[in-house]
């Protein structure tokens, strides 16, 4: 086990989730929306290139978060409620959930539809599997549905820490800021 300060996530825990947090932003922000015919419309080519590329970063740091969390030592708890205790495991575990389903969904759901991911620079990443337009479409629109539960749910997260620093004054909020900004 890496050791990190008791009070305080490590650096590195730190970066993870706010690049994290950062990249969701902003690919909910440039996510092109819409029907099939609006999301692939040459005009829209950069914005859902810039969306499919932010979203592969999202799900390969997902990756890295995990891998990491298996290493990396928590700070400690603060004493909360059962309840409260109960209802931030299952918000987290659905958060991580959500990082993972998002992007797949969106790949999934392109290849199905018969286009390729296509990141910035040009780079197409074509399908592994077989087209089935309406089933692809069907994922598409599940894409769209977690992507905006991720936000709301996210923004819930938020507030929490929000709350836990303004309220209940525990330090959970300064735990995952960095020093810098925790002061």
């Amino acid at each position: 086990m890496i050791t990190a300060p008791s009070a305080r996530y490590g650096s590195v825990a730190q970066g993870l989730h706010w690049m994290t947090a950062v990249l969701v932003l902003v690919a909910f922000v440039f996510g092109p929306g819409g029907s099939e015919q609006r999301v692939y419309l040459p005009a829209r080519d950069f914005e859902r290139q810039l969306h499919e590329t932010l979203g592969l970063c999202v799900f390969a740091l997902s990756v890295i978060r995990v891998l990491w969390k298996m290493v990396d030592a928590r700070p400690a708890a603060a004493p909360l409620p059962r309840w409260m205790e109960t209802a931030s495991r299952a918000l987290q575990g659905v958060l991580y959930l959500l990082l993972f389903l998002v992007p797949m969904t969106a790949m999934a759901g392109a290849w199905l539809e018969g286009h390729p991911l296509t990141l910035l620079a040009g780079v197409q990443v074509k399908a592994p599997m077989a087209m089935s337009h309406a089933l692809g479409v069907t994922i598409s629109d599940l894409h769209t549905w977690l992507g905006d539960a991720l936000i709301w749910l996210a923004g819930a997260h938020a507030c929490a820490a929000i709350y836990h620093h303004l309220i209940l004054k525990d330090g959970v909020l300064r735990a995952m800021l960095p020093r810098w900004l925790a002061a």
